[in-house]
């Protein structure tokens, strides 16, 4: 409970609206030494909470919102508990993506789900592309002269650090200087009602807010999704000629119409323009500066649709030297010392991950949260507002809270653990078994009211 007052607090929301909130349950729900129960219970209620104020605002009705630990936990690994009919989905991995030692007795991180950075590891090492020629590569490379070079190419790797060790860099630095969750205003638009509900339909705390959706992989998925089990209007927009991985679209779909725009060309990008226009939320997970370069940074997004709420998640944060680098959960797990010490914890030589992408996971909860936040301001205050969060920010607040002694030893849940958990959804890909929504709402229950479909199913132009 106490993490997720602080989080409140930070946030500025309502003190009131703590007096309805109920957690329950241990913090020991998954194998880690740290407090992954409590990051995922932080951010869920959090944003939960966000979600009752939003109803509250615009119906005068006050709710209760119930978390449960092991749920908010579960909720974290949800793609792990997806099945398609009985069968598994396809594997998220790549199987050259893994620790590797180096020459100097260092180890590195390799990220490699997406073609075109496996291909691009692969011609930088000179090696044959299989994992025996990778560790063989590596072998003759010095751990952060090879971090660098891969950096430097623009390819997906961390060499694995001690906090300690990366607590010495800048960027690390520059991570600490930061907020955990930034609301910025950009101008001084008009108020505006948080949302309009269609007649007839039953008002939910954000029925009739249109989100676009332009993230892939987790975390900007994850707000997304969130957005849309509170009755968003969510459309994903992707480009076609960009990668994605299978069961992610699916288990982080759910909710969410899908088009895709070819932000390359002026047809694509005036689309995109039409459809920012009529947006109450633009969320984006792409590296800082990338969409500014199309015309779509937040402050060109306020000109075109001036009171629209701009979600910005990154990887690294917006400031440092590694504003730019690409990365993803695992990559800063491994850079920020928290797979050494899970290592260290189990007595491993090599390096361990958390039991579930968490960092991924609560930047997603809190980037909705923010989202949420930021459209109750505009409704009050007026303006445009600007989202911020990152990943190695939320791996900072993970390791500010400390380590779970024996937390290893706690049972790792498997999919019979969970059947109480799960749900059944008809979808285009077949019958799913999926997690629930996590959270418990009083008057607002969520859901999503739309299956996941396939990435261009539909035409980019809201309903």
């Amino acid at each position: 409970m106490k993490a997720v007052e602080e989080l409140w607090r930070l946030a500025q929301g309502d003190p009131e609206a703590l007096n309805h909130l109920t957690v329950s349950g241990d913090e020991r729900q998954l194998p880690s030494v740290y407090r992954v129960s409590d990051l995922a219970t932080a951010s869920v209620g959090a944003s939960a909470l966000a979600a009752a104020e939003c109803f509250r605002h615009r119906t005068g009705r006050q709710q209760d919102v119930h978390i449960y630990t092991r749920r908010a936990a579960i909720a974290f690994r949800s793609e792990r508990y997806l099945r398609i009919g009985t069968d598994k989905p396809p594997e998220l991995r790549d199987p050259l993506m893994g620790f590797y030692e180096t020459g100097d007795g260092s180890w590195i991180q390799l990220h490699t789900n997406f073609k075109h950075h496996r291909d691009g590891v692969v011609k930088l090492l000179g090696c044959s592309n299989d994992h025996a020629g990778v560790a063989q590569a590596i072998r003759g490379w010095n751990g952060a002269s090879l971090d660098e070079a891969l950096a430097d190419a623009g390819l997906c790797a961390a060499l694995i650090r001690t906090p300690e060790e990366w607590a010495l860099l800048p960027q690390a630095q520059a991570i600490a200087e930061i907020p955990l969750l930034e609301i910025v205003k950009l101008d001084d638009a008009p108020p505006e009602p948080i949302g309009e509900s269609t007649e007839g339909e039953p008002q939910r705390p954000l029925s009739g807010v249109r989100v676009l959706d332009l993230s892939r992989i987790i975390a900007g998925p994850v707000a997304g999704r969130t957005l849309a089990e509170h009755g968003a209007d969510v459309l994903l927009i992707n480009g076609a000629h960009l990668p994605n991985i299978p069961p992610l679209v699916i288990d982080n779909g759910r909710g969410k119409r899908s088009a895709t725009l070819d932000l390359r060309e002026e047809d694509g990008r005036e689309s995109l323009r039409a459809l920012l226009s009529d947006a109450d939320v633009f969320l984006q997970g792409y590296r800082p500066g990338a969409l500014a370069a199309h015309g779509f940074g937040p402050e060109e997004a306020a000109r075109l649709r001036p009171g629209i709420v701009y979600v910005t998640i990154s990887a690294y944060g917006h400031e440092g030297p590694w504003s730019q680098r690409r990365g993803f959960d695992s990559l800063v797990q491994s850079a920020s010392g928290i797979a050494w010490t899970e290592a260290q914890a189990a007595g491993s030589a090599q390096p361990r991950h958390l039991p579930c992408q968490a960092l991924d996971h609560a930047t997603g909860y809190l980037a909705a949260l923010g989202a949420m936040i930021a459209l109750q301001r505009r409704a009050t205050q007026g303006g445009s507002w600007h989202v911020r969060v990152a990943l190695a920010r939320t791996g900072r607040w993970l390791q500010s809270m400390g380590l779970v002694e024996d937390g290893q030893n706690v049972p790792d849940p498997q999919l019979d653990d969970v059947r109480d958990m799960l749900q059944t959804i008809e979808s285009p890909f077949g019958s799913l078994t999926c997690t629930q929504p996590p959270e418990r709402m009083s008057l607002t229950p969520p859901y999503w009211g739309l299956p996941p479909v396939p990435i261009g199913t539909d035409q980019p132009r809201w309903w």
